[in-house]
């Protein structure tokens, strides 16, 4: 069997998304990050831990405990249209000289 393809997400940095499970569930957030090699993505101020660190650490130099956004599986996501502002799925649609663009499928608009 072959490996999935591990580049290609439905999401990017900079999108808007909204969470579908877990305890941040019909949240949105702005994706801050995509970490291709585990499938996760950064949504910001979402889904906070704590995290204990000694000093030194560039967050906290003196030490002790600092919260930070953790990652969220990328299967949890949809994207919100920015247009309609209701979550979708996303579909693909060619520009005049073949470039690839993101259409709402609820609204057609492009992303």
């Amino acid at each position: 069997m072959s490996e999935p393809r591990m580049n290609r997400f439905h999401v990017k940095k900079g999108d808007t998304v909204m969470i579908t499970a877990g305890d941040e569930r019909g949240k949105t957030g702005k994706v801050l990050r995509v970490v291709t090699k585990k499938r996760t993505a950064i949504i910001e101020r979402m889904n906070f831990v704590k995290r204990h660190v000694r000093p030194g650490h560039p967050l906290a130099p003196q030490g002790g405990v600092i919260e930070k956004e953790a990652p969220i599986k990328v299967s949890k996501l949809m994207l919100v249209c920015p247009k309609c502002n209701q979550p979708m799925r996303a579909g693909n649609s060619r520009l005049g000289k073949g470039k690839r663009v993101r259409i709402c499928g609820n609204c057609s608009e492009q992303i």
